[in-house]
């Protein structure tokens, strides 16, 4: 297919831009050429809708970084932070200190959690919740005499963190390259990425299987008794919202309990409601060890995350206590009562509002909308589950050739100028809404996202 790309035009940048450009650095963006491009600057939301500097509106399809469940703007949510802001503003939770705010969100996640996993350590980001959840591995396996298992397996493509230990679990190479990662002690196995890495012919029980066995091999060469845990996201979402085959997590699950080893469910993007339960988790089968959350924990109004610990390694870490006096971890602003109580009211929101039921009623328009994309000779999959999934950008499907950056910047440009804002993801267009859409939402956003692709390829 033959697509025409335009010149770029450098914009004049507003004061604002201006300004920003000049100081900020941003994340995952050419540093070079952010100093003239400048950003995007989006100033006010409602709802699902946000809106940039001059005043063009957009249907965030992308929920921020997968993040604003509740949408933007929340004066409820306003009105609970500035009471405690008034009442404490700030207290620790370290040499069990606590606040109200911190008591009350630690029972109510736990209510939330799985069985069985009602110990609950608050820390402030996704990262922050992986990197905590990495030294409780550790510390388990050291209070339970193990201390020699330290290697810790995730997938190739996975995202758990851009810290400088999260970092080698996130097992893509632009995390890597440059920052002198990863370090040692990190393996990586298959992705579980059907379309692209199955084998002629091999359907999904199959392909789940070989993964299964490629997994076993791999603890084998390296020895059981050293691997202390295998990470996992229920669906891989900054590797491209990549749902799980069929039979994917039993078959891997059956594996890591033969050889003892611990499984941490990263819960970041998956978790409250995302995939049609409240745990992405609950939607594959999938029995953790550990939890990791952040993001919808607050619907992303506030910087918060939690480990959900089991308890397996709940009573390794009681063990070590007792031989060491102290649990020698905490940072700063873990438990912030401001924080913990937006969080809190986020929580009541879901209830009250039956998030997991709402993200159920709306799936099948979501999926239906997906299933009509897929018929499009420029589409190789489109598949979700809950409210995330993607559309895969090829340029032939016989040979699923993907699509060159040069054709999904200008499939970006058009969404915005359809007022949609997606996220990008190599060749795939992913889309993980706020978990309040409706269903006549849901329908403008395909609308939208169809007449994006229209633009780019022709009706």
């Amino acid at each position: 297919m033959s697509i025409t790309l335009t010149p770029a035009v450098t914009p004049t940048l507003s004061p604002l831009a201006s300004m920003d450009a000049a100081h900020s650095v941003h994340p995952h963006t050419n540093l070079r050429r952010h100093l003239d491009a400048g950003p995007s600057i989006i100033t006010r939301g409602d709802g699902i809708y946000v809106e940039d500097e001059q005043g063009a509106r957009y249907l965030e399809a992308a929920a921020g970084l997968w993040c604003a469940s509740l949408g933007f703007g929340n004066a409820r949510l306003a009105q609970v932070a500035a009471k405690v802001m008034t009442e404490i503003g700030y207290y620790h939770n370290f040499r069990s200190a606590s606040t109200p705010a911190a008591a009350e969100l630690s029972a109510k996640l736990a209510a939330f959690a799985p069985p069985g996993m009602d110990k609950v350590l608050l820390q402030c980001s996704g990262s922050e919740a992986n990197d905590t959840a990495l030294k409780l591995v550790w510390y388990h396996w050291a209070g339970q005499g193990q201390p020699q298992r330290r290697k810790i397996i995730s997938r190739l493509g996975a995202y758990h963190g851009t810290g400088a230990i999260t970092a080698c679990l996130t097992a893509k190479a632009n995390f890597h390259t440059g920052f002198g990662l990863p370090f040692d002690g990190f393996l990586y196995t298959g992705m579980p990425y059907h379309y692209r890495h199955a084998h002629p012919g091999e359907d999904e029980q199959a392909f789940s299987s070989r993964l299964a066995a490629e997994l076993e091999a791999l603890i084998l060469r390296e020895g059981p008794e050293t691997i202390a845990a295998f990470w996992a996201e229920p669906v891989m979402g900054s590797g491209g919202a990549i749902v799980a085959p069929a039979g994917y997590f039993d078959k891997i699950q059956a594996v890591l309990r033969k050889y003892e080893i611990l499984l941490v469910a990263d819960e970041v993007i998956c978790g409250f409601g995302r995939t049609g339960e409240m745990w992405g988790s609950e939607t594959y089968g999938m029995t953790p060890d550990l939890i990791c959350s952040a993001k919808s924990l607050s619907a992303a109004m506030v910087p918060i995350s939690a480990v959900l610990i089991g308890e397996r390694v709940f009573a390794g870490m009681m063990a070590q206590t007792d031989k060491l006096g102290s649990f020698a971890h905490g940072y700063t602003y873990g438990g912030h009562p401001m924080a913990c109580a937006v969080a809190h009211e986020v929580l009541t929101i879901y209830e009250e509002m039956d998030l997991v039921g709402h993200v159920k009623s709306v799936e099948p328009l979501f999926l239906a909308g997906l299933a009509k994309l897929a018929g499009r000779e420029y589409v190789g999959e489109a598949n979700g589950v809950g409210l995330i999934g993607a559309v895969e950008i090829v340029t032939d499907r016989a040979t699923k050739a993907v699509a060159d950056a040069a054709l999904m910047a200008r499939i970006e440009a058009a969404t915005r100028a359809n007022g949609l804002i997606v996220r990008l993801i190599g060749n795939r267009i992913a889309l993980s809404p706020p978990q309040i859409i409706s269903a006549a939402e849901v329908g403008e956003m395909f609308d939208r996202l169809g007449r994006a692709l229209d633009d780019v390829f022709g009706v």
